[in-house]
């Protein structure tokens, strides 16, 4: 595009009566004034917290359901009904919240206790120090006034992935070096066994309740779209059936009212760059297909190295073979990438859970099939991913092959 003919077309956009009214309401770290479908939810996490506003030390609470069913968003919506009545009646109540899927704030024990103490104003350096005089410091910072003391984890399960449970152990015995405050925690997890993995040293310490969200039905994300959709996009932009059509997508995807969001988002802004008035519903298909090829680039980026190497293995044999694969011939192969990677290879048995995970999580087909008095195995298959050399890319850049 030439330049006159690029502020022509810049001009024009101006021009043109825009889609989105409030495009901030579809974005994922939006707060909603109302949480729908959620009453049941709200009323037993309140019961839980409440007694924290008189001083006292509530149980160890985690938050369980997949993703997009409103788990982090009912959390914190409570909690911002707590700091206001905290704050009217000045109650000595200190909540901290901490994202365990942000990389440079909770992918080392270290990091974590380091942003924990800053939370009470102490200046610990990103490295350097010993992890126990980091604890000291935070302890020391913890118990510096009486207070209530509430940590929210939010992902935990990534954050035991990536520096094991001997932390959470460590967390939940700190009122035991307390004098003035008391602390209590709250872990939030889209893995539902979370809790039955861990160290039953550990699992005996958090002596935690728990709450169960489930999925929504496509009725429900419809009251939440349609609710959406209001305060984000100008009138009678959106074609008729399509937030009908948005929410069966969504149902169809374990009820995922983030994912139905963040579709009907993607929708508007792919009408918008086509210069279309609407948004209809074939928007809806390539906003899918778009979503889609993300979300397999975000899961295969974040997964740990083991994990990729299971992968890139899965795909190098599929390139070379038409016939079905089976966990055998990939571990073979996965062995001999370890050594390229410098890593230590897993057993074959730990090898057949990452691929059933790869399979749970739609990267991969794998199909557990008997082999009589050989035992089992998982024929894998990898049909409908159309990404396989970027994929492979993106592995051997993660990797250093």
């Amino acid at each position: 595009m030439k330049e006159k003919g690029l502020v022509e077309f810049f001009e024009n956009y101006l021009e043109k009566k825009p889609i989105f009214k409030n495009k901030q309401i579809l974005q994922s770290n939006f707060l909603p004034e109302k949480i729908f479908h959620r009453e049941e939810q709200i009323n037993q996490i309140a019961k839980i917290l409440a007694p924290s506003l008189k001083g006292e030390k509530i149980s160890n609470l985690f938050i369980y359901g997949k993703t997009g069913t409103g788990k982090t968003a009912t959390t914190k919506h409570i909690i911002s009904q707590i700091e206001k009545t905290k704050n009217n009646k000045n109650i000595l109540l200190k909540i901290i919240y901490i994202n365990c899927k942000l990389k440079k704030v909770a992918d080392t024990e270290y990091r974590l206790i380091a942003q924990l103490a800053r939370e009470f104003g102490k200046a610990i350096p990103p490295t350097g120090l010993p992890t126990d005089e980091v604890y000291n410091s935070f302890f020391s910072a913890l118990d510096k006034e009486k207070q209530n003391i509430i940590i929210i984890l939010d992902e935990i399960d990534q954050l035991i992935g990536k520096v094991g449970d001997e932390i959470l152990y460590n967390l939940t015995r700190v009122n035991s070096e307390l004098l003035n405050s008391q602390v209590s925690i709250i872990g939030i997890s889209n893995d539902i066994m979370f809790i039955d993995n861990l160290d039953p040293r550990v699992k005996s310490s958090l002596s935690e309740e728990e709450i169960i969200f489930p999925p929504y039905n496509a009725l429900q994300i419809q009251t939440i779209l349609s609710e959406r959709a209001k305060e984000s996009f100008n009138n009678n932009i959106l074609e008729e059936g399509f937030i009908e059509k948005c929410a069966a997508f969504a149902a169809r995807d374990h009820g995922d009212a983030r994912r139905a969001i963040e579709l009907l988002r993607v929708a508007g802004e792919i009408a918008e760059r086509e210069g279309n008035e609407f948004v209809k519903i074939n928007h809806l298909d390539e906003a899918e297909e778009k979503i889609e090829k993300d979300r397999v680039f975000e899961i295969i980026q974040s997964q740990p190295k083991q994990y990729q190497v299971v992968l890139f293995s899965i795909l190098q044999i599929s390139d070379q073979s038409k016939s079905s694969i089976f966990t055998g011939e990939i571990y073979e192969f996965y062995k001999n990438l370890c050594v390229q990677a410098g890593l230590r290879p897993l057993t074959q048995r730990r090898i057949s859970d990452i691929i059933g995970e790869f399979d749970m999580l739609g990267i991969i087909n794998a199909k557990v099939i008997s082999k009589g008095r050989y035992g089992r195995t998982r024929e894998i298959s990898i049909e409908g991913l159309n990404l396989n050399e970027k994929i492979k890319q993106t592995i051997q850049e993660s990797l250093g092959l």
